[in-house]
């Protein structure tokens, strides 16, 4: 672990005057389909460079020290027969670890309306739609009793839905934003604030009051210098500031984590919106 960028991380929420940082957008997954995430990253050209590629337990000792109070374990389906599964480890992870909010996930199959209320009646708090690598409609019609029990529990969900890094047949606002219009009270959270559709999703989240946005990656030198955030897009993120959160894609990202939060600083806010996104707003939609 390197100290001076612990020092470094904690030094940017102490003087904000927090408690510490929550982090809506982490990886936590069994190690074998982590292995394959992290293979099909060092895949990619330009390679892409894991920071943080260590051991579980390394893992979440780093993320500790960073000063995160709370965090999630996204993970996903890329096909059937794989959530039940899925939601079973991260039920034992939760379960070992504290301070990770439970999470669990789904796929349209038949039968996921009851894993997905039996991850509920287990104690998930929050789960996660992959639409860009599970590659299935989020209206599909085995999916829409599902919507239905989140949006009537108030359960928030991470959603991958924008078309970064690549479009998929599904991605978008439209897929979504039609879901939206079935179940106005979901608690969306829009991964990557949605990039590269940064100003649709900013249009859900003005119409729909339970849409909220992660920061994951956005702002940062890497995405900058391919899907940059418009300047003139700053005040409707100023507008949404009580439904932004900090989100870090801890550990499969390409730099360290204190300029993941530097990042924030770059688009003109105030103290405020700084302090609600990186604790006050999970805070309160969690109930930390």
């Amino acid at each position: 672990m390197d100290d001076t960028a612990v020092v470094s991380a904690q030094r940017f929420w102490q003087e904000l005057g927090l408690p510490g940082l929550i982090d809506v957008h982490t990886h936590f997954m069994p190690q074998r389909v982590l292995d394959k995430v992290w293979a099909y990253f060092d895949a990619v050209e330009p390679r892409w460079h894991i920071t943080y590629r260590a051991e579980e337990d390394e893992r979440l000792a780093t993320l500790r020290a960073f000063g995160v109070r709370a965090f999630t374990s996204m993970l996903y389906p890329h096909k059937p027969d794989m959530a039940r599964w899925l939601n079973g480890w991260a039920a034992d992870f939760a379960a070992r670890t504290p301070d990770c909010l439970h999470t669990a996930t789904f796929f349209p199959e038949p039968g996921v309306e009851g894993y997905v209320r039996a991850a509920l009646e287990g104690g998930a708090r929050v789960f996660k739609s992959h639409v860009q690598v599970g590659a299935y409609d989020p209206g599909d019609a085995l999916l829409e009793p599902v919507w239905g029990t989140l949006a009537e529990s108030g359960t928030p969900v991470v959603i991958h839905c924008g078309s970064g890094p690549h479009p998929g047949k599904y991605t978008g606002p439209e897929p979504v934003g039609r879901v939206l219009a079935r179940h106005p009270r979901l608690r969306l959270i829009i991964a990557h604030m949605g990039l590269p559709e940064y100003g649709d999703f900013l249009g859900l989240a003005e119409r729909y009051e339970g849409v909220h946005l992660d920061t994951t990656m956005a702002f940062t030198d890497f995405t900058e210098s391919r899907w940059p955030f418009p300047r003139s897009e700053r005040g409707r993120l100023a507008a949404l500031g009580d439904r932004v959160l900090f989100g870090s894609d801890f550990p499969n990202i390409p730099y360290g984590y204190r300029h993941a939060l530097d990042a924030l600083t770059r688009v003109g806010q105030d103290g405020e919106w700084l302090r609600g996104v990186c604790y006050g707003n999970a805070a309160r939609l969690f109930g930390i």
